[in-house]
């Protein structure tokens, strides 16, 4: 064991005894040091004490925290057949040591009626020495039992030198447990943060039911299966990152990194660059080597934003790794090789564009592999009381208040044109609720967070309604408190109020009185 020879038995002279104590504690504290594995290196260091003949049928076991219970892990010459050896607290004179926490030293086993021999391997004309491990606590986390190989005078000397041992070994198992707790604690942790961000990214973020969308929910759910490249077509804010992340957190390279990169914000220079990565020194200012987003993505995904912008001199080196998997970062003349899937976004007439020669008709080809247009607001208007309700969650939950919204104030969303689709509806509820002292989202706050009645370009139309529904029916809804009821039965009448007043069962004067005292802000028509 480690290239040293056998120390003799008998060992008569103290300053002898002393030197191999010493040389002994030293390797142990080495092959303690040079392996995580617990029962490897405990079974290694029983192993050395044993080939030195200082201890025979070294044993070390350690205690299960739920039932007390004292497992042998770690022997040498053990003859137990392959089954598992324990001890109860109190049971034998391992049991006493762990449930005393002190030391027992038998001059000859022999003569100790205690003595249990489950593992049937020890000569009982030798002394035995059973010693406790502290890991830091009171109470013992096992045992480190042998026989030395002298019979003698020397087994208080043994006795203190094996509890030497034990106090290294004791350091080992306290460090290994604590590792081993730090160690689930990073994988739960890592496991609850990827569940948080795949339900983030999931496709429970993606609202909408109108046929336009269901047909884009399926495309979704099957491509994600695979590696194929995937472009994503639409106008701005219609949700392509937000389709690109579900389709990365619902695929098989989950587990890997989502990397993002909008490739209008830079010029072709800086995008070689933020792509490809460069070498120290390939540039003024390229203090240090860098990594590109490819290298990033390895194992993961890219999503490359606004594809359409880059000029036709950078889409010939795009195109290379689009096709190889290869690149080489600016200044560099090591090729590397990447595993990454791209998804692409764009929300130009790339069709157009290849007729007009300003885009490759090769590069578009390799990203148009599974296209997927996403619809503009305008053209599912159906969607937007179920996305304004998930906005509104997603807003009270940023500000830590419960926030509502009234069908008054959906009425009046669905009426507009959105020309910045999904993104400029989240702005603009966000808005609202900042303006809300009360927290309720109705007409009048969406009109002060910038969507005038003036700016509608959508002509007056109610929400989806059950078939059949009539306006005296709605308007008897009693989720609906007065303010509201007077509201709907006004645009119902496209703001007549001598109509909204026959509809409520009023005069026309009562309606009046009630738009005045309610602060209702009444559209001309």
């Amino acid at each position: 064991m480690e290239g040293s020879e056998t120390i003799p038995m008998r060992i008569s002279d103290r300053r002898d005894l002393l030197e191999v104590e010493l040389t002994t504690l030293h390797r142990v504290s080495h092959v303690l040091g040079r392996s995580l594995d617990l029962d490897r290196s405990i079974r290694d260091v029983l192993g050395m004490l044993h080939d030195q003949n200082l201890f025979r049928h070294g044993m070390v076991g350690l205690s299960e925290p739920e039932t007390g219970e004292l497992i042998v892990h770690a022997a040498v010459s053990d003859d137990a057949g392959g089954r598992r050896v324990s001890y109860g607290p109190g049971e034998g004179i391992v049991g006493a040591v762990l449930a005393r926490g002190e030391t027992v030293a038998v001059p000859r086993i022999a003569d100790e009626p205690r003595f249990l021999d489950r593992r049937g391997v020890y000569d009982p004309d030798l002394p035995f020495i059973g010693v406790p491990l502290f890991g830091g606590r009171e109470t013992p986390i096992g045992v480190f039992a042998a026989q030395p190989t002298e019979v003698g005078e020397q087994l208080e000397e043994w006795t203190r030198f094996l509890e030497m041992i034990a106090t290294l070994l004791a350091q080992t198992v306290r460090l290994w447990r604590e590792f081993r707790r730090r160690e689930t604690e990073l994988r739960d942790e890592r496991d609850k943060l990827r569940r948080a961000v795949k339900a983030q990214h999931g496709f429970d973020q993606i609202v909408g039911h109108t046929p336009q969308m269901r047909e884009v929910f399926e495309q979704v759910r099957l491509v994600s299966r695979w590696n194929t490249t995937v472009l994503l077509r639409g106008e701005s804010g219609t949700g392509k990152e937000l389709i690109a992340s579900g389709i990365h957190y619902n695929s098989p390279r989950h587990a890997g990194p989502f990397i993002r990169l909008n490739c209008a914000a830079l010029p072709d220079t800086l995008l070689e660059s933020e792509l490809f990565g460069h070498e120290k020194g390939a540039f003024t200012g390229a203090a240090q080597q860098r990594k590109g987003r490819f290298e990033q993505a390895h194992g993961g995904t890219l999503f490359l934003d606004e594809i359409g912008e880059i000029s036709p001199a950078f889409q010939a080196k795009l195109l290379r790794v689009l096709q190889e998997g290869e690149f080489e970062r600016v200044g560099g003349m090591k090729t590397l090789k990447v595993d990454v899937r791209v998804i692409a976004a764009t929300n130009r007439d790339l069709e157009g564009e290849v007729a007009a020669g300003s885009f490759r008709e090769d590069l578009y080809y390799r990203l148009n592999v599974m296209p997927i247009f996403l619809p503009a607001l305008r053209d599912r208007v159906e969607d937007i009381p179920d996305l304004a309700a998930f906005l509104v969650a997603k807003v009270a939950a940023k500000q830590g208040r419960e926030l509502t919204i009234t069908d008054s104030a959906i009425r009046l969303l669905m009426r507009h044109d959105w020309p910045g689709n999904v993104r400029e509806l989240e702005n603009v509820i966000e808005r609202a609720a900042i303006l809300s002292e009360t927290g309720a989202i109705d007409r009048d706050v969406v009109d002060l967070a910038g969507l005038r009645e003036s700016r509608l370009a959508r002509p007056a139309a109610a929400p989806p309604e059950p078939p059949r529904e009539t306006p005296k029916a709605k308007l008897d809804d009693p989720s609906l408190d007065e303010r509201e009821r007077v509201i709907a039965a006004l645009e119902e009448a496209g703001w007549v109020q001598a109509k909204a007043a026959r509809l409520l069962d009023m005069t026309p004067r009562q309606i009046a009185y009630r738009i005045k005292i309610l602060n209702i802000r009444v559209r001309q028509i």
